[in-house]
């Protein structure tokens, strides 16, 4: 099954949905050390550009502040070799920790802005330059760090990122380079990533296969290619204010095909709208966070209720049935957790307006059933042959109650260099059932666009067609309040300018369609149109208004419809007026009030 490329997807960051769960998930930290070479070579700039060592402490200030937003839990360290002065808990010589391997601060981004515009030109007082250096023992002190670091064993993943310039950095000794290898060896057997970063100062290369490929590369590794160090740095240095979401599995659930047939697959959550961080709040005296305490009490004694005391309850005739708890839960349990195939439809039969929530994409999981990526894999290459969508009952656990879904099926896409663009696999897309769909009264009097309109309309969406990503735009309510809090944090005078890419580009459209939209305009609009202006409500509209509610208060029963329940579906207006007809004496203004009142008064 390797042409399907099942084990490219969210393999090593997947955890069982059993026991620990997503709560689990939400307090797994990731750990990252920058391991950045202090060699004389690394300083040479010219007058106008910033030297390689300072374009690594832009990308560790830049990469603190994206982690504070996208992934506050995850820790960073940074390293320096080949300095003079040492500062290490093994006492190795030219290895400096400059910041241990901590959650990242306000502090510690003030004080790496501080190094980077006033500690570059004294860094050879300070820290001074040495080229005997160990990387052995580098890498050697960034696996220590690891391993001292708090909740170490928990850590999703742990990389190193070596910025250096020097392609042969033991060239003259051929113990120290084996002793480097040993250690990259040694990182990989407990789980750390080493990523090279090779800078190369103008007329200079750098060459791989000198010194770190075995370092980098092991032997069954499929890629070993290291990647355009120019765009590895852009991507680097650029500002991302957005969370970072894990690619682990919602829950596994098995696929029932037929009795005594099913494989295991993992449900996976694509799209998920992300809000602004919930608010903490915070003692006025101490400045500690505060914790909510919720009782329940009964309003007449003030005795206070115990979970036990209580039942939930459902209006029904306007009577209120009482259910016990064990009841509610029996009500929500309709069968096992899963899917179960129910047939097949073209891909046809899928509307667009079906849409109801965001879909979410099916993996095969092997953990559970062993043979689950084969079957799997024999469903996706048919439905894909027969362009048809099987149909399923989802039942996503226990007290979820079933959903009707269609499983469109998707094949793995590549770029030019092989790697993977698309995954293979199903989009899990919900279905509405026949309560969810609305019938909409159109009105026959309503005005019918003309020919020339129509055809002139077709004209502007020609016009103004673009290719369009929602990757693309960032929310702009969320970029403003990351820039605000970032600012407060870091003592700033001023905020960042914000881009908002959502606003219309007038000039544009007026460029491209401005003729045809002032014609559309007056093809559709009357002449003394004013766009924006509110269309005010006539005294004649206001009064049939008016008209048809005191004909609907004439006809209506009100105590039968309040003895069957239906007050709820009548207006607040209308239910005012019947309060003012029958001369109730309440001063309830919201609707479920008023509706009490009325039942209270006919005695239902």
């Amino acid at each position: 099954m390797a042409d399907f490329g099942f084990a490219r997807f969210g393999d090593e960051e997947e955890e069982d949905e059993e026991g620990s769960g997503y709560q689990a998930w939400r307090n797994q930290r990731d750990g990252l050390i920058f391991l950045i070479d202090a060699s004389k070579s690394m300083f040479d700039a010219s007058d106008d550009d910033d030297c390689l060592f300072q374009l690594c402490l832009k990308i560790v200030k830049t990469t603190m502040q994206n982690k504070i937003i996208s992934s506050e839990k995850d820790v960073i360290g940074t390293v320096f070799f080949g300095t003079e002065k040492s500062e290490n808990p093994s006492d190795f010589k030219n290895v400096f920790v400059y910041q241990d391997l901590e959650q990242p601060g306000a502090q510690r981004i003030l004080d790496l802005e501080k190094f980077e515009a006033e500690g570059i030109n004294k860094f050879t007082k300070q820290f001074g330059h040495n080229p005997a250096f160990s990387l052995s023992e580098a890498l050697w002190t960034c696996m220590n760090m690891f391993a001292k670091a708090e909740g170490s064993q928990k850590m999703g993943s742990k990389r190193i990122m070596l910025f250096t310039n020097n392609d042969n950095p033991h060239a003259g000794s051929l113990h120290m380079r084996q002793q480097a290898e040993a250690k990259a060896s040694d990182l990989n057997n407990n789980g750390i990533d080493l990523e090279l970063m090779h800078l190369q100062n103008p007329n200079e290369t750098f060459d791989i296969n000198k010194f770190y490929k075995p370092l980098l590369f092991m032997d069954d590794d499929e890629l070993t290619e290291l990647p355009d160090p120019a765009e590895r740095m852009e991507e680097l240095l650029r500002r991302v204010r957005s969370k970072d979401h894990k690619k682990r599995a919602l829950r596994r659930i098995p696929f029932s095909i037929a009795e005594g047939l099913s494989f295991s697959v993992g449900v996976y959550t694509l799209v998920r709208s992300c809000p602004k961080p919930s608010a903490i709040k915070l003692s006025k005296r101490e400045n500690a966070e505060l914790k909510s305490n919720t009782k329940v009490y009964l309003p007449d004694t003030g005795e206070i209720l115990m979970p036990q005391d209580l039942k939930k309850a459902q209006t029904y005739g306007g009577h209120k049935i009482c259910f016990e708890n064990d009841e509610v839960t029996g009500l929500k349990r309709f069968d096992l957790p899963g899917l179960y195939l129910m047939g097949f439809k073209p891909r046809s039969c899928l509307k667009k307006y079906y849409h109801v929530k965001p879909a979410q994409f099916l993996y095969p999981d092997e953990n559970k059933i062993s043979g689950s990526t084969t079957l799997f894999t024999a469903l996706l290459k048919k439905c894909l042959e027969r362009d048809v969508t099987p149909f399923c009952k989802y039942i996503p656990g226990r007290n979820f109650p079933p959903r009707f879904v269609t499983l469109l099926p998707q094949a793995e896409e590549v770029d030019e260099h092989k790697v993977q663009v698309t995954p293979p696999g199903f989009h899990l897309i919900f279905l509405p059932f026949a309560d969810d769909f609305r019938k909409v009264n159109y009105d026959e009097e309503c005005p019918r666009a003309t020919e020339e309109q129509i055809n002139k309309a077709k004209e502007v969406v020609k016009k103004l067609t673009f290719k369009f990503s929602s990757e693309s735009f960032e929310n702009p309510v969320l970029q403003n309040h990351w820039r605000n809090i970032e600012a407060l944090a870091l003592v700033r005078d001023e905020l960042e300018e914000l881009q908002d890419h959502t606003l219309p580009r007038v000039e544009d459209v007026t460029k491209r369609a401005g003729k045809v939209l002032d014609e559309f305009k007056d093809l559709v609009y009357p002449a003394d149109y004013v766009p924006g202006q509110k269309r005010k409500a006539t005294i004649a509209n206001a009064a049939a208004k008016k008209a048809k509610a005191e004909e609907a208060l004439v006809d209506l029963d009100v105590r039968a419809e309040a003895a069957a329940g239906r007050l709820g579906k009548l207006t607040v207006a209308i239910l005012k007026d019947i309060i003012k007809k029958e001369r109730i004496n309440t001063a309830a203004t919201r609707k479920n009030d008023i509706i009490d009142a009325i039942n209270n008064h006919f005695g239902v």
